[in-house]
C-alpha cells in the first residue's frame, strides 16, 4: 500500500477565495506537476484538516470536488488515492470530466453477489473468536452441528415463515451448488430427467449434467414456472420461486399450488432454491413450496447471499427419504460440509448479530433499490423484477443489443451481466440482469447516469436496425 505523502499544500485565510477551493486547486496543481503521483495515498479528511488547522468540512469539500473531476478515487476500506498519470502524459494536465465517464473504475453491477461490505467487522471478528473456542471434533457430524441446525430452523421460522417441526429434516450443506451435487448423486440416478427454469441457474445445470442427469429447459412467464409445459416423465424440477434467477419474477401463489399438486401426482421431486428469499419490497410474503408440500419439496438455502460465499454454510430441508439418502451418501464418500462456517453462523446468531445484519441488509437493499428504480424511471428505462431480491432486469430487443451494451459499459467502467448466458437452450430473452449489492452505494449513484445514457444509445441503434434482425426478444 502506498504511503500518504507529506502534502505540499497550504491555505491563505486572508484570501477572498474559499478555503475548500484553495485546497482543491493546490492538490490539483500538485498532481499535475508531479509532486503527487498516481497511486499516492492521501491523508484522511480528518487528518488533513488537523494538519492545515481547518474544519473537516473544508477538506471533505475539496476531496469531493477532486473526486468528481477524476483526480482522486476512494477504495473501500483502504483510503483515498491519486489517480492521475505521471507528469508529461495527457492526463497529467487538468481537464474537465466527460459527462457519463466514471471516476471510479470497475463498478460491479452483476447479480448474485452479497453486500459483503455491510458486514460489521467487530461482529465478524467476535463470531470467529467464538467459533475458535469450540473444542476440536473427534469426527465428522454428517448431518451438521446440532447447534447450527437449530439456528437454521429458527432462521427459517423467523425470516421465511417455514416451521420445521422435525429437527432431523434440516441438514447442513456447503451451499446451494454443493447441495445440488449431493441430491444428484444420492437421490437421483444417472439418466434421470430434471427440468430447470429457462433462463436459469447454469451452475446448477452444469452440476446436474456432470452427475449424468439429463437437463431440459422449463419455460417461465410473469407468474413463474409454467407447470403445464413440463412433461410428466421428469424426475425432478429445479426452481427459484422467491426471486427467479435471473429474470427476477416471483412465482405466484396459484402457480406454487399448481406445481406441488402436480409433483405429488406425477411423483416429482421439487428442488426449491430460495435465492434472495430474505429480501422483498412492498409485497406480501408468499408461502414457501416446502411449507405447502414438505413431502415432495427439498428446500435449499445459503448464507452466501446474506453474508459471504466464503463461509461455505448452507442448509437443506428435505423429506425423510431424501435425508436418509443424503446421509448415506456422506457416509459412503466421506464428503460433507465443513463445521467452521457452521460455528461462525451459530456465534453470529447467539450474539444477536445475525438478526441485526439481516435488518441492515434489508434496509440498505431497499434504499438502493429505490435509487435504481427512481433513476431508471426518470430515464425512461424499462425494468422488471424489482419487488424482491438484489437485482432487477432491463429487457433488450436482441442478443446483439445486449452484447453491444455490455461491451460499451465495460469501456466505461461498468461490469454488467446479460440474460443470454443464463440459457440452457437457444436464448429467447435478452437484457441485463442488474445487481445492486456488490458495489458500494456511491458507485451505484455514479453508475446510474452512465447506465441510462448507454441504454438510450443502444435503444436508438436498435430502432435503426429494427426489422433487419429476426432474433427478437420474447416478451419478458
Amino acid at each position: 500500500m502506498a504511503e500518504s505523502p507529506a502534502l505540499p499544500v497550504s491555505v491563505d485565510r486572508s484570501s477572498g477565495t474559499p478555503l475548500a477551493v484553495q485546497l482543491a486547486d493546490a492538490l490539483r496543481a500538485a498532481a499535475a506537476d508531479g509532486r503527487l503521483r498516481a497511486g499516492d495515498r492521501l491523508p484522511s479528511t480528518r487528518a488533513l484538516a488537523a494538519q492545515l488547522d481547518v474544519s473537516r468540512t473544508v477538506t471533505a469539500a475539496a476531496y469531493e470536488q477532486l473526486h468528481a473531476e477524476g483526480w482522486i478515487a476512494g477504495r473501500h476500506g483502504s483510503g483515498t488515492y491519486v489517480t492521475t498519470a505521471p507528469p508529461g502524459s495527457p492526463r497529467s494536465r487538468p481537464r474537465r470530466p466527460r459527462v457519463g465517464v466514471l471516476s471510479a473504475p470497475d463498478v460491479d453491477l452483476t447479480p448474485g453477489s452479497p453486500w459483503a461490505g455491510g458486514i460489521d467487522r467487530a461482529a465478524w471478528r467476535r463470531a470467529w473468536r467464538g467459533a475458535a473456542e469450540a473444542a476440536p471434533l473427534p469426527g465428522p457430524r454428517r448431518a451438521g452441528l446440532p447447534a447450527y441446525r437449530a439456528v437454521v430452523a429458527e432462521h427459517l421460522l423467523r425470516h421465511r415463515g417455514l416451521r420445521v417441526d422435525d429437527g432431523d429434516s434440516v441438514l447442513a450443506t456447503g451451499g446451494t451448488t454443493a447441495a445440488v451435487a449431493e441430491l444428484a448423486a444420492a437421490v437421483l440416478r444417472r439418466g434421470d430427467t430434471v427440468a430447470v427454469e429457462e433462463p436459469g441457474y447454469q451452475r446448477a445445470v452444469a452440476t446436474m449434467r456432470t452427475a449424468g442427469l439429463r437437463v431440459i429447459p422449463a419455460p417461465v412467464d410473469g407468474d413463474g414456472l409454467l407447470v403445464d409445459a413440463l412433461p410428466a416423465a421428469v424426475r425432478a424440477v429445479y426452481c427459484s420461486p422467491a426471486h427467479q434467477y435471473p429474470l427476477g419474477r416471483r412465482m405466484s401463489a396459484a402457480r406454487r399450488v399448481e406445481l406441488v399438486e402436480r409433483a405429488r401426482q406425477a411423483g416429482w421431486l421439487v428442488i426449491e432454491d430460495d435465492y434472495d428469499g430474505e429480501l422483498r419490497y412492498d409485497v406480501a410474503p408468499l408461502p414457501l413450496l416446502a411449507a405447502l408440500a414438505s413431502d415432495v419439496v427439498v428446500h435449499l438455502g445459503t448464507t452466501s447471499k446474506i453474508l459471504t460465499p466464503t463461509l461455505g454454510a448452507g442448509w437443506m430441508v428435505a423429506p425423510p427419504p431424501v435425508v436418509s439418502a443424503v446421509l448415506e451418501h456422506r457416509d459412503r464418500t466421506g464428503i460433507g460440509p465443513s463445521p467452521a462456517g457452521q460455528l461462525v453462523l451459530v456465534e453470529l446468531a447467539r450474539n444477536g448479530d445475525l438478526g441485526r445484519h439481516l435488518r441492515k441488509v434489508r434496509r440498505e437493499m431497499s434504499e438502493r433499490r429505490t435509487l435504481l428504480v427512481d433513476a431508471l424511471t426518470a430515464g425512461g428505462v424499462p425494468f422488471l423484477g424489482d419487488d424482491a431480491g438484489a437485482h432487477l432486469v432491463i429487457p433488450l430487443p436482441t442478443a446483439a443489443a445486449e452484447s453491444a451494451l455490455i461491451a460499451s459499459a465495460a469501456r466505461r467502467g461498468l461490469r454488467l451481466d446479460g440474460l443470454v448466458r443464463h440459457h440452457n437452450a437457444r436464448a429467447l430473452r435478452f437484457g441485463l440482469a442488474l445487481g445492486y449489492a456488490a458495489c458500494s452505494r456511491e458507485q451505484l449513484k455514479a453508475a446510474l447516469p452512465v447506465l441510462v445514457e448507454l441504454f438510450r444509445e443502444t435503444e436508438k441503434s436498435a430502432r435503426k436496425g429494427a426489422g433487419k434482425n429476426p432474433d427478437r426478444a420474447a416478451v419478458l
